[in-house]
């Protein structure tokens, strides 16, 4: 476990120009219970990156989690189809929750996931259905200190299960459209450090095992 201080983040000017993905790799979003609007950072980097593709749910208004995770499914499988080296998935709130589901049910072709404040799967009854155990893959979860939809702490707690590197935004409420953050280069820059070491480690190769968590956070509070 490392700790780093703010400083540390990624570069923001680094992620000014559009980002490169890696050869192999498909990017799909998974937005929250009601999709991403236009204003929405998820909405802003698929416009500027037009081949990346979108999760969508038959009913955004119905957080049911073995249906929204089954499109999580199709989302992975088509991917599979045109990048050999499977998705990276980037979701928010219970895009989140979505993404676990179908980790824990079957993690082939997904390389990776950035996890943006994830909901709170207690507050939907659902936190059995999620893993408790390391991802053969890396994440990065991000959560917020003042999340209505979840505290950090716990946020931070169900990360540490899972082996992701834990960032704290800061004061950023749900980390969505009512935040002000526009693009969010910062949350760009997270996600080209998850690329770069999905690419680092080989499309091909065996990541299970070899992802060690680490936390990013600006205070010493334990978890629970």
């Amino acid at each position: 476990m490392s700790t780093s201080h703010p400083s540390a983040e990624p570069s923001i000017k680094s992620v000014t120009p559009p980002l490169a993905v890696p050869r192999g790799l498909q990017i799909l979003t998974v937005p929250g219970l009601h999709g991403s609007g236009p204003a929405h950072w998820q909405s802003r980097w698929e416009a500027r990156h037009p081949d990346w593709q979108r999760v969508e749910q038959h009913d955004w208004s119905r957080p049911s989690l073995p249906l929204w995770s089954e499109r999580v499914s199709e989302g992975v499988m088509r991917a599979r189809r045109v990048a050999h080296g499977g998705a990276v998935l980037v979701a928010h709130s219970f895009g989140c929750l979505a993404t676990l589901r179908q980790a824990s049910l079957d993690p082939i072709g997904i390389a990776g996931a950035l996890l943006v404040a994830p909901a709170d799967p207690d507050k939907f009854g659902v936190g059995a259905l999620l893993p408790t155990w390391k991802l053969p893959f890396p994440t990065v979860l991000i959560a917020s200190r003042d999340d209505p939809w979840m505290a950090q702490r716990t946020a931070f707690s169900w990360g540490a299960l899972w082996g992701s590197e834990l960032v704290d935004a800061g004061a950023q409420g749900h980390i969505n459209a009512d935040s002000g953050l526009d693009e969010w280069p910062v949350g760009l820059a997270y996600l080209a450090t998850l690329l770069q070491r999905i690419e680092s480690k080989g499309l091909e190769s065996d990541v299970s095992g070899s992802w060690e968590s680490s936390v990013e956070l600006g205070c010493t509070t334990p978890y629970i």
